[in-house]
Order: C-alpha cells, then structure tokens, then sequence
C-alpha cells in the first residue's frame, strides 16, 4: 500500500508532524509513503530539527518554496496547493491508495488564488463531487458537519432540509466504510435545549426534525433534534456511534476537549481517501521540534485503514 503525505504549508508545524509521525510509528510492513511537496524543504527540517527521515519515505516534489518558519508566505501557500492538486492526481490514476494532507493556511489559499475556504472544498472540487461532509474523529466521538467553515451570523441560514438530509446521509454511509453499519446516530438542535417546543428557535420544528423524520421511515437509524448540551455526553456512553453537529464549533469544542491530540478529520463523499490531523498549522509552534504528532498518526492510521475497504463513493 503507498499514502501520500502532502507537504502543507512549510511554514507550520505540518511538515514536522509527518516527519516525526512517519519516522516514529509503527506501520504495516508493506506500507510506504510519499510525500508530495519538496525534498529540499524535507530535508532541512528534518535536519534543523533532528527527526530521523524514515526509511519507507518517497519524495515527489511538486514545487519549492523559502523555509520561514511561522511566516505566511505566498510560495509556501501555492506549494501546498500544488501537493493537493498532485495528490488527487495520483489517488484518481490509482498510484495512492490515499492521501493525508498536512494542514494548510486559509489566509494563504486566498493570496495563493484558491477561492475555497478550506481543504474539504478544495478535495471536492478536484474529484468534481458536490456531495461530500466533514467527519471528526476522535477521544471516542465521531461528529459530522452540517455547515463546515461559516461565520456564525450566516450558519442558521444555511440549515436547510436539503444540507440536513445530506449530512445525515453521508454520515450513514460513513459509519459504513468505517465498519460500524446501522448504527445509531444522533442530530444536534441548533438552538438552546433544541428550540424548547419553538420558544428558543423554529429550526428543530421547521427543518431538523421533519428531516430526521423522513429518514427514520426510510430505515435510517437516526434520533433527534437532541439538545446540544447532551448530545455528546450521551455519545461518550454509546448512544450514539455518530453526532450530527449542525455547525464548526457545536461539534469540534467538544470533540478537541477530548481528543484533542488525536483528531482526525476524515472527507466523506469523495472516490478517494484523504484524511487530514485535526489542528491547523500552528505557526507559533513551528521550526522548534515541539509540536506533538498524534494527531498525524492518527489521520496516517486511518487513511490505511480505509484504503483498505470498499469505498462508497468511488
């Protein structure tokens, strides 16, 4: 089996992480890796920062861009895209059986000329999918996304029957691919205590609840609107194998609480498997050989695991 890392921006902690998840884990025998990006950039962090490069490690490069640590820088922004846009490549021509991405700088995509706002649109653009989702993993929750990156003041909008039944959807073939058919999911309200009979908010009344509805006659095993405040605690004790979160925040703040160094981000709906570490880049941290790489283990791990299933979308 052969996963492409992608480089992220080199100005994080991205590359470091793969370095040290690549040299420092423990791998099936007959796995190798690629990274996607530069070799010359690879190889000074590695140098700069003493991680050993692994032996299984092939370097594809892609481009090159000037190592500034916790710099945002323009060349940096369009190696990490290039890697992406390499990555797909070779997964849609079946030279990867996946690829993790190493993350990346939002503000970077926009000076770099990506008008997306964030890997997860990106992916899905490249493999012309319009159907696709958010999945978290991680300290024993899996939370799937209804709105991904929104400003608040725009997320209730954007809770549609449509975006809601997507979701659910997704996040049912999802437990699928993962191994865990026909198993319960729960859907977040979005408002206080689910909307409280209307008293607090009509989407749970209007949108979620017909939605769930719908699905339950159709088969599906799914509850709710669940209060939000409940959801998760109720999750950690099995009742639910999956949470609908109905935006970024509702769902990540408690995934991170805990699971925080082992966050994985898997992309639901695509032919291809990509699965990411759920942090960003870190520029703080980065050049100084600190950063912890659970998180890429983690996303490494899975992204082998699920090469080597059926994928329902491909």
């Amino acid at each position: 089996m052969r996963i492409g890392i992608t480089i992220g921006d080199v100005n994080g902690i991205g590359l470091e992480v793969a370095l040290k998840a690549m040299a420092y884990g423990r791998w099936p025998g007959t796995t190798e890796f690629v990274l996607l990006g530069s070799e010359a950039v690879a190889r000074a962090q590695a140098k700069q920062m003493r991680i050993p490069i692994s032996k299984r490690l092939l370097f594809h490069d892609v481009g090159s861009a000037v190592w500034s640590p916790g710099r945002l820088r323009v060349d940096a922004s369009r190696l990490a895209v290039a890697a992406i846009e390499e990555g797909v490549k070779l997964c849609m021509a079946g030279t990867l059986d996946g690829v993790v991405t190493a993350p990346v700088n939002k503000q970077g995509f926009q000076r770099a000329g990506v008008e997306m706002p964030g890997h997860t649109e990106l992916l899905a653009a490249l493999t012309g999918r319009k159907r696709f989702g958010m999945l978290l993993m991680g300290g024993g929750l899996r939370v799937m996304l209804v709105t991904r990156h929104l400003p608040l003041a725009e997320v209730a909008r954007a809770i549609t029957r449509e975006a809601v039944r997507e979701a659910i959807e997704l996040a049912e073939q999802g437990l699928c691919w993962l191994g865990l058919e026909g198993e319960r999911m729960g859907v977040c309200g979005l408002n206080p205590h689910a909307g409280d009979g209307g008293t607090l908010g009509e989407e749970e009344q209007r949108v979620i609840n017909p939605i769930v509805r719908q699905l339950q006659k159709k088969g599906v095993n799914v509850v709710g609107a669940v209060p939000a405040d409940t959801i998760f605690h109720q999750a950690k004790q099995n009742e639910y194998e999956m949470v609908i979160a109905m935006y970024h925040d509702q769902g990540l703040a408690p995934l991170k609480m805990v699971g925080f160094d082992e966050g994985v981000n898997v992309t639901l709906g695509l032919p291809i498997v990509r699965t990411s570490p759920d942090h960003g880049t870190a520029f703080s941290l980065a050049g100084r050989g600190e950063a912890c790489a659970a998180s890429m283990r983690s996303a490494i791990r899975e992204a082998i695991v699920l090469a080597g299933r059926e994928n329902p979308w491909r």
